[in-house]
This record gives C-alpha cells, structure tokens and sequence, in this order.
C-alpha cells in the first residue's frame, strides 16, 4: 500500500496551492498596487497640467526670481512624481506578477513530472505485488492439492513448476522496487533543490518590490523637500517690492482720511431737507396706557417721522409717520392742572388727514397723544408743529361749576353719559383715564385761514335760556338729529 511518489505529490500539490494562494492573495495586492500608482501617476500628471505657467497677468509678476519661478518648479516636479508612480506600477506589472505565474507554472510542471516518472513505477510496483500474492496463493493451492490428491494433479499444478513461477515473480517485483526507490531518492533530491527555489523566487518578488518602492518613495521625498527649499527660499516681499518699484500709481501711505462730516452735494442745504424741530417724545394711541418713547423728527414737508434711534445711519425709513396737513392738532395739556406735559393729534389710519364733526372721530380715524419731559419742550412741539397742521384747538379758560344743583341742571333733558358712551366713538380729545384731564374744557377751532375766535355769553339764571352742559345757551337739539351728528 506505500507509494512514496503520493507523499511527493502531496507535498508538491501543497505548495501549488500555496503559491496560489500567494498568486492569490499578494497578486491582487500587487495589482491593486499597481493601479493604485498608475492612477496616482494619471492624477499628478493632470495636477501638473492645472498649473499654468507664465501667469495670464505676467506683467504683475516677476519673470525669474519670484513666484513664477516657484510655479515652474511645482509642475514640473508634480510631472517627475507622476513619473515615478507610473515606473513603479510598471515595475509590478512587468517584473512581479509574471514572475508569481512563472513560478506557478513551474510548480505544475514539477507536479507532472512526479506523476509521469515516480507515480508509474509506483504503479507498476503495485501491480507486480499484486501478482505476486496471486501466484504465492497459487503455489499454496497447488502444494495443497498435492497433498491430498496427489493422483488428480495436472502438470501445471505441479507445485515445483508454481515455485518457478512465484520465483521468477518477486525477483520481477524486486526490481521494480528498486527502481522505484531509486527514482523516489533522485525525484526527493530535485525536490528539495526545487522547494528551495521556490522560496528564493518569492523572497526575490518581494525584495524587488521592496527596492523598487523604497527607490520611489526616497525620489518622491526628495522631490518634495526640493519643491519645500524652493518655496521658503521666496521672501514673502520679494514680488511686491518689484511691483511698487515699478508702480507709479500707488496711494501714499500719508494721504489723509475723507471726512464724512465735510462732503458736499447739490441740494444738502436745501430748506425742504433741514428738519424743523427733531427730539425725543412719547407715543402712544388715544384711549390706551403704554407710552414709547422713540426719536421724531418735524420736516418741512408736513411730516412728523418717528424713529428707534437718533442715529440717521442705523435706521433711514420711519417707523411711524403723521402727514400733518391732513391731521388735527388738539390744545396743549395746561401746566397747571395737567400732571403730564402732552398734546394730541387726529388723523386717518393711511395718516392722510380725518374729517371731523363736533370734535368726534368718525370710523376709520385715529387719534394719537404725545408726550414731552416738560411743559416747555412740549409747547415748543406743539408750536412747531402748529404751523403744520390742517386746524388746531386751544383751550379757553374754565368755569367752575359745581355741586348738585348745577350738575341737575346741565343734564335736564339730556341723556345719560353712561348711554351717550354706546353711541357715540369718544372725543377727538377725551381726556385719558387717570390723568387729570377736565372734560368741561372748551375749544375754539383755529384753522389756517385765521377765522376769529366766537366769544360766548353765560345767560342769567331764571332767564328761561335753555343752557347746555358747559353752561352756555343752546337751541334744543332733535334727537334723530344729535344721533346723526354723532
């Protein structure tokens, strides 16, 4: 059952498959590699193109010395390192890869020279021990018939004639041995000095990959710090000492700042542009509490511009705005009874001016109180913008009159307050809540068209003249007609 050539064969088939496996595995490394430098070698090659040199601008720059200089060397050392990646995936290509599937191919040759010389005397050496047990059976047979027939025995049964035959065998038998055994030691010998080859020609692959990539990446280092020496050898003002050289057009570096306050254009002093009056004030809208004070501003163009800031810079269209032309002014608070310094203004909701009727808001007007920090600046807003507005209201002086028989008296025939308040929007310049403002005043309409003042009497008690509630004398008034007057 031994055959010395199955031990060779396996051993050979083992090394075929691990020099597979290292086709297998290192060549796609090798090739992976390879392609991995090829396209290295591509992309540099491109990056080198990318640089255009001379510049487009080359009379801003320096021709030698300077930074085209510096371009030059980048390209050009770019194209040198390309050049190198793409040696060395030739290299791989050419040198490595071929000789792995070589040496495989000489794995397989060695394999087939095993199985056509040791493996067929192997053979033969199975088959002549093979026909030998057959004939030693034979002799075997023939002694026993011998024994116990002797007088049935045939000539070739002869057990002498059987010995001849098993003789002439195993000496065939020995001689195939023999030569198979010699053929096993010569075909161990030549595999050991092949197993050793195999070994040196894979150290060889990898030690010509080893030097060829170390060979690359000491020139690719090189170039680099080449490219880095010739970079930091530029003075950073090289390139702007020959451009100012050779500029006539360049500022001075004394030449004064503009000034912002000092510049100068057609109209800046134009009457129309000067404000009339500017400073803080308080907003807010009639009938409400929360005052804002923000920044206005009175222009000549009837306008009265509310701002966030005082600065023009931080905010050049208005908040707010009152076309006052088109608007009401009502009478300044009195320093005397009044705890605030304010004054009013009526207007439309498009601040386009309001219509009015026995001083009453219609519907879709509005009505705004504004505030000053003292009774002085608030008459200055007010006279300022006095001159403005479509009509203005001043307060004439007021009549006390009190307790219960003159309050009787003022609201005999009339309707309650509490039922005139569902009818009717409010004043135009009802006075707001807490603050102290006496709802009795009366005001004299003092449009732009000077139209005087009317002087009214106070009748005489017991005259029989039908009084008002302000205690002047008035027609009676048809109630259909007060609600349309409302």
């Amino acid at each position: 059952d031994l055959r010395p050539s199955d031990i060779l064969i396996e051993r050979f088939i083992a090394w075929k498959a691990i020099t597979k496996q290292l086709i297998g595995d290192t060549l796609p490394v090798l090739q992976g590699i390879a392609d991995i430098e090829n396209n290295t070698g591509r992309e540099l090659t491109k990056l080198g193109a990318v640089i255009q040199v001379p510049f487009r601008a080359g009379n801003q720059f320096l021709g030698e010395g300077g930074l085209q200089d510096i371009f030059y060397n980048i390209r050009d050392k770019t194209r040198a390192i390309a050049d190198q990646h793409t040696n060395l995936a030739k290299t791989i290509d050419s040198s490595l890869v071929q000789h792995l599937e070589k040496l495989l191919m000489e794995i397989k040759a060695h394999i087939r020279n095993i199985q056509n010389d040791t493996g067929k005397l192997a053979t033969n050496v199975a088959k002549e021990r093979e026909l030998s047990t057959k004939c030693i059976a034979d002799l075997a047979k023939s002694i026993a018939m011998f024994k116990n027939t002797p007088m049935s025995i045939q000539a070739r049964e002869d057990p002498y004639c059987q010995n001849l035959i098993v003789t002439k065998q195993l000496v065939k038998q020995v001689n195939e041995e023999n030569a198979l055994q010699k053929s096993i030691i010569l075909m161990q010998q030549n595999s050991a000095h092949f197993e050793e080859g195999i070994v040196r020609s894979i150290q060889s692959a990898w030690q010509t990959f080893d030097e060829w990539q170390t060979r690359m990446s000491a020139s690719v280092q090189e170039t680099w710090r080449t490219l880095g020496t010739s970079m930091a050898s530029l003075a950073p003002d090289r390139e702007w000492i020959a451009f100012s050289a050779r500029s006539d057009h360049l500022i001075d570096p004394d030449t004064p700042l503009r000034n912002p306050d000092t510049i100068e254009y057609p109209s800046k002093e134009d009457p129309s542009v000067v404000p009339l009056h500017t400073g803080m004030l308080e907003r807010k809208r009639r009938y409400t509490r929360a005052y804002r004070e923000s920044y206005f501003v009175l222009t000549a163009a009837g306008f009265l511009h509310e701002y966030n800031s005082p600065d023009p810079v931080e905010q050049t269209n208005p908040s707010f705005s009152l076309f006052l032309p088109s608007c009401t002014l009502g009478p300044p608070s009195s320093p005397t009874t009044d705890r605030s310094h304010k004054f009013h203004i009526e207007g439309k909701k498009d601040a386009t001016g309001l219509s009015r009727s026995n001083s009453f808001l219609h519907r879709g007007s509005q009505a705004w109180t504004f505030r000053a920090r003292s009774h002085d600046e608030m008459l200055e807003w007010w006279n300022d913008i006095r001159m403005l507005c479509a009509r203005y209201l001043v307060a004439s002086d007021q009549m006390e009159r009190s307790g219960p028989v003159a309050a009787a008296v003022r609201q005999a025939g009339y309707v309650s307050e509490e039922e005139v308040s569902d009818h009717e929007t409010g004043s135009s310049f009802e006075a707001e809540e807490g603050e102290g403002e006496d709802l009795d005043q009366h005001y004299a309409d003092a449009h732009h068209d000077d139209e005087p003042v009317p002087v009214y009497s106070h009748p005489q008690k017991g005259s029989g003249i039908p009084t008002g509630s302000y205690g002047y004398s008035v027609s009676p008034i048809d109630p259909q007609s007060r609600l349309h007057n409302l």
